[in-house]
């Protein structure tokens, strides 16, 4: 597998003017208060389905249309966003998509990526029986694959979100991102290397820390089962081309427990009015703890997603 470069966030930037919302920057008062930071949000939960993966998703199948390339059918494996994400960005093509789901995988997610038109195949919770079901359906369909996290121009699109962030607001000294499969981190580390020079981190739950045990130890580290973690959108096992990218690019990985996660989510409404999903709260949960800068720095954190189920949502499901 080719590793994607700064180049590459650029040309799909171009190919996602227009297609992509340029979601807005929040310079979050309340919050920057309390954590003794300047604080900015790129706001990505109000991007096309609900959240940043739109842009990768639209940068690789628009990539495989330069090429000539039309696929009888696209496929993917998603804990929801992706799978949403690139339901949509097939339908905007007319290619027919699939997306393979795990059974556990959340309501609102599931009811995202059928809305968007794509067909969903149930498979077991954790990595191995997602990548089963996605390799049978290539076998026996000629699917083409548009892995989540693990594609170059996945990762590319992913970086736009981060190119948009530090064109908008000048002297970061911090930024952050949630880390699972590692895509949108791996594309953030691309172009903030090219645009800035501020520190950039991963957070990760506590319960899910393939990603800090894999950066530690210098080879990619696993689940002997899938990860028990409220942030459903990071159960993903670190992606190999992210790996490399963070393992050059990135200054460290913060875990956050499962109460902090829940915490920072209600933080979050009661200081910005933003309702998030568990996954974009991890780096909040670490801002919250003192570890990401320090005091009067400004930190810029990218906010992952908004898709919630508020059925599960701790504090308005009466579970909390």
């Amino acid at each position: 597998m080719t590793l994607p470069e700064w180049s590459d966030v650029v040309a799909a930037a171009g190919r996602l003017q227009g297609r992509v919302r340029e979601t807005p920057v929040m310079q979050a008062d309340a919050l920057s208060a309390r954590c003794d930071r300047e604080v900015f949000l790129k706001c990505e939960n109000l991007q096309h389905a609900g959240a940043f993966k739109f842009r990768g998703a639209s940068n690789a199948l628009l990539a495989l249309a330069e090429r000539g390339i039309q696929p009888s059918r696209v496929v993917t494996h998603s804990s929801g966003n992706h799978g949403a994400a690139l339901a949509r960005a097939a339908r905007e093509l007319g290619w027919p998509c699939t997306v393979v789901i795990p059974r556990d995988g959340a309501r609102v997610k599931r009811e995202a990526v059928a809305a968007q038109g794509a067909e969903i195949k149930d498979c077991e919770p954790g990595i191995a029986a997602r990548e089963a079901a996605v390799a049978k359906l290539m076998a026996e369909e000629g699917a083409v694959l548009v892995h989540p996290y693990d594609d170059a121009m996945v990762i590319a699109g992913q970086g736009t979100a981060t190119l948009e962030l530090l064109t908008e607001i000048n002297g970061l000294q911090v930024l952050a991102t949630p880390v699972g499969g590692g895509g949108l981190l791996a594309g953030s580390v691309l172009a903030a290397r090219a645009m800035s020079a501020c520190r950039i981190f991963g957070v990760e739950p506590l319960e899910a820390d393939d990603a800090a045990r894999s950066l530690q130890s210098g080879q990619r580290c696993g689940f002997s089962q899938p990860p028990q973690t409220i942030a459903d959108g990071l159960k993903a096992t670190l992606g190999q081309l992210p790996f490399e990218i963070l393992s050059r690019g990135v200054d460290g990985i913060v875990t956050v427990s499962e109460a902090e996660i829940v915490q920072a989510m209600r933080i979050v409404l009661e200081d910005c009015k933003i309702l998030i999903e568990p996954s974009s709260a991890v780096p909040i949960a670490a801002l919250l703890k003192g570890e990401l800068g320090a005091p009067g720095e400004r930190v810029g954190i990218i906010l992952s997603g908004g898709n919630v189920d508020l059925s599960r949502c701790p504090f308005l499901s009466g579970n909390a």
